[in-house]
């Protein structure tokens, strides 16, 4: 399985740059992502705390589960 590049902690700093005005293009290019990535970090994440994120992320794990 595919390890995953970014952490959730980076994801929702990115996402906070965004909101508070820094271009989506200079965000993908500093992080070396597609602009498309950047959009479906924020349909995912928008809105949350990195805490509340690692948190909902365990809450799916242990539905998996069951």
């Amino acid at each position: 399985m595919k390890s995953k590049r970014f952490s959730v902690e980076q994801i929702v700093s990115a996402i906070k740059q965004q909101e508070a005005g820094l271009p989506i293009a200079d965000i993908a290019r500093k992080m070396g992502i597609a602009e498309g990535t950047f959009y479906a970090w924020k349909k995912k994440y928008s809105g949350l705390e990195s805490d509340q994120v690692r948190e909902l992320k365990q809450l799916r794990e242990e539905n998996e589960k069951l």
